[in-house]
C-alpha cells in the first residue's frame, strides 16, 4: 500500500533560541513492492525521516498518508499503523529481552491479540524468512551472535505481518560476511513476497547492489531520488555532500581512462564482471 509524504517539515526544540530544522519541506510517495535504499551522511535527517513514516515522530508541519488516511489525524490508530510499518532501529538487538528467541519473535503478534497458534505460526514463519536454525530457537538471544541477534530482531518485526519494513542500518557494527547474509535474506524476503522495504545505509556498494530506487537526503532535504545508475553517475557531486560511489564506479572509470571500453554506469560487481569480459573478449 502507498505511503506518502507531503511537504513534512520538523524542527527539533522549536522553542530554542536556534532551533535545528531536521526535516525540511520532504514530499515523496513510496508505492508497494520497492525496495528503496536511503542513503545520506550523519545528520542528513534519514533517521528521523523514517521515524515519521511509523508515527514516532511527528511532523512540525506537513502530512503523512498511509493508505490514503492522515496518520497524524486525531482518530488514527498509530497501534495498527506500527503494525503495518515495521521500524528495525539500528542495532536492533538492543530490543531483545525475552528469555530465548522464540519468545522475543512472540512478543510482537501476541500484543495484537491473536490466539496461540496464529502467534506461533508467524514466529516460526518469521525465523525462517531470516533464515535463522531451528536449534536456536530455545537459545537467549543474548548468547547468540551479532548476525543472528540482528536476525532475531528483524523477525521479530516480520512476525508482525507489515507491509512496509523501515531498517535502519541493519548491518552496522557486522563483519562483511554478516553484513552480506543479512542483506540477502532481506533481498530474498522482498522478492518472495513483493514486500515495500527501505534501506537506511551508509554503504554506497550496499544499496547499489541491492535496490530499486535510491534516495539521497542532505541537509534534512531531498538531494537525489532516482535509479541506482542514474544516481551514481552523480558521484562527483555525492563526495561533495560526504559520500561517494560504489567501489565498482571507481573501478571502471579507472579502466575506462585506461582504454577498456567499459560501461562506467553499471552498480553492481556481477554486471562490472559481464561488462569487462565484455570489453576484453569483444
Amino acid at each position: 500500500m502507498a505511503l506518502t509524504v507531503d511537504h513534512i517539515s520538523y524542527i527539533y526544540d522549536p522553542d530554542a533560541p536556534l532551533p535545528q530544522k531536521a526535516l525540511d519541506d520532504i514530499s515523496l510517495t513510496i508505492p508497494e513492492g520497492q525496495f528503496i535504499g536511503v542513503i545520506g551522511h550523519t545528520g542528513s535527517g534519514k533517521s528521523t525521516l523514517m521515524q515519521h513514516l511509523n508515527g514516532l515522530v511527528k511532523a512540525t508541519s506537513g502530512h503523512i498518508y498511509f493508505n490514503g488516511k492522515d496518520i497524524d489525524a486525531r482518530d488514527y490508530d498509530k497501534k495498527e499503523l506500527r503494525s503495518k510499518v515495521g521500524l528495525v532501529f539500528q542495532y536492533p538487538e538492543h530490543q531483545l529481552f525475552e528469555v530465548d528467541v522464540f519468545s522475543d519473535v512472540c512478543f510482537g503478534p501476541k500484543n495484537l491479540g491473536l490466539d496461540k497458534e496464529e502467534v506461533e505460526r508467524r514466529a516460526r514463519e518469521a525465523l525462517a524468512r531470516v533464515g535463522l536454525p531451528e536449534e536456536l530457537y530455545d537459545q537467549s538471544p543474548f548468547e547468540l551472535s551479532g548476525g543472528q541477534k540482528r536476525r532475531v530482531a528483524i523477525a521479530g518485526v516480520l512476525a508482525m505481518q507489515p507491509e512496509i519494513l523501515i531498517l535502519d542500518e541493519p548491518t552496522a557494527g557486522l563483519d562483511p560476511k554478516g553484513r552480506r547474509e543479512i542483506l540477502d535474506q532481506i533481498k530474498l524476503l522482498q522478492t518472495q513476497t513483493h514486500m515495500t522495504i527501505l534501506l537506511v545505509s551508509h554503504s554506497m556498494d550496499d544499496v547499489a547492489e541491492y535496490v530499486d530506487r535510491i534516495i539521497v537526503m542532505s541537509e534534512g532535504k531531498i538531494l537525489y531520488d532516482d535509479i541506482p545508475r542514474n544516481i551514481f553517475r552523480r558521484y562527483r557531486e555525492l563526495e561533495k555532500i560526504g559520500l561517494g560511489a560504489p567501489q565498482v564506479t571507481y573501478i571502471l572509470h579507472t579502466l575506462r581512462e585506461n582504454g577498456l571500453p567499459v560501461d562506467t554506469e553499471i552498480t553492481t560487481i556481477r554486471e562490472a564482471a559481464e561488462s569487462i569480459l565484455q570489453a576484453l573478449t569483444g
